[in-house]
């Protein structure tokens, strides 16, 4: 574990998330899965979180498990057709992570989600936080288009909200 992360996550207060996420950015965010949900039939949710704290922080939790994590929290597992995807960005990082149920991970190779995550990342190293994540939910939302077509009934199971942890 580096003292340089750890500075980081120490020194990156909730100020900092709402100055990348303002309430009107947080707010085209569940638009956009609100439309995107309405192309297909996953189910998204996007978190952002300023900084690990604690345990996680001085054990050096990567990005990836602290995403796994909060798909558990978030019970993004506990749709019907385990078709869940949540998008995940640690910001002290500016690490983003996509993390697909087993329905949807069946059909949708993790390298694919990955350069999604990549080109979101690149967004943010830009400053584009609103740009970048709206992007990461359009891409999302082809694959999920071409893998999961809306079906005749396919509830809203999971909040549109962005979460901020």
């Amino acid at each position: 574990m580096g003292i340089g992360r750890i500075g980081k996550h120490l020194l990156l207060n909730r100020w900092r998330v709402r100055r990348a996420f303002p309430r009107h950015v947080l707010a085209n965010i569940e638009k956009a899965i609100k439309a995107s949900e309405a192309a297909h039939a996953g189910q998204i949710r996007f978190a952002v979180e300023g900084a690990l704290d604690g345990r996680p922080l001085f054990k050096d939790q990567p990005a990836r498990d602290r995403a796994i994590d909060v798909f558990a929290d978030l019970r993004l597992w506990d749709t019907a057709h385990r078709n869940g995807v949540l998008i995940y960005l640690l910001l002290a990082d500016r690490d983003v992570e996509i993390v697909a149920d087993r329905g949807i991970a069946e059909k949708v190779a993790q390298a694919e989600w990955e350069k999604i995550c990549r080109a979101m990342e690149a967004e943010f190293r830009a400053g584009n936080f609103e740009g970048g994540v709206l992007k990461g939910i359009t891409a999302a939302t082809q694959l999920l288009a071409k893998h999961f077509p809306p079906g005749a009934a396919h509830p809203n199971e999971l909040p549109d909200k962005p979460v901020v942890l």
